[in-house]
């Protein structure tokens, strides 16, 4: 059995439709605009003011940077309706200041939960930090120039998630 492509979007955590090619933003929070922006267009996030500011304070308290040019924003939110990932990749020569201790990030991954999803979203950040700490997983979201492919990418290392 087949899905048309909205129910089969449903029930994955990133689509097509939220990744940013060649990204270009003036600041981390810039860019976690630009990706929330993508979520609400898509109707997984309700309230985009409302989200980002859950989204800022969370990176006020902790710096969300990664090794490997990485940057993590994420929150736990009211205004989510589904678990999320919305996926930016700048501009070649554009990177963002995420607080990581190697450098500034060149993809940027955003995601969204619901507030009552604290395991759901423990799991979600754990399983992509195992994968983003893998080089060949980060060269292959950078160089995929193609939003369908880098949803895949994102979809298949939490193909086992359950949500």
């Amino acid at each position: 059995m087949t899905l048309d492509p909205l129910q089969r979007y449903n029930t994955e955590l990133t689509t097509p439709d939220l990744v940013v090619l060649e990204m270009e933003a003036a600041s981390k929070e810039d860019a976690s605009a630009q990706l929330a922006k993508r979520l609400f267009d898509a109707g997984r996030v309700t309230d985009l003011e409302g989200f980002l500011r859950h989204v800022n304070a969370r990176e006020h308290q902790l710096a969300t940077g990664l090794p490997g040019g990485i940057g993590l924003p994420h929150a736990r939110s009211d205004y989510v309706r589904e678990t999320s990932i919305a996926v930016g990749i700048t501009k070649f020569g554009h990177s963002l200041d995420f607080g990581a201790v190697d450098g500034p990030a060149t993809v940027v991954l955003l995601i969204a939960t619901p507030a009552s999803s604290f395991s759901e979203h423990l799991e979600v950040l754990a399983t992509l930090a195992r994968s983003l700490s893998k080089e060949n997983f980060r060269e292959s979201l950078r160089r995929a120039h193609d939003a369908e492919v880098i949803a895949e990418l994102i979809n298949s290392t939490l193909v086992f998630f359950d949500h």
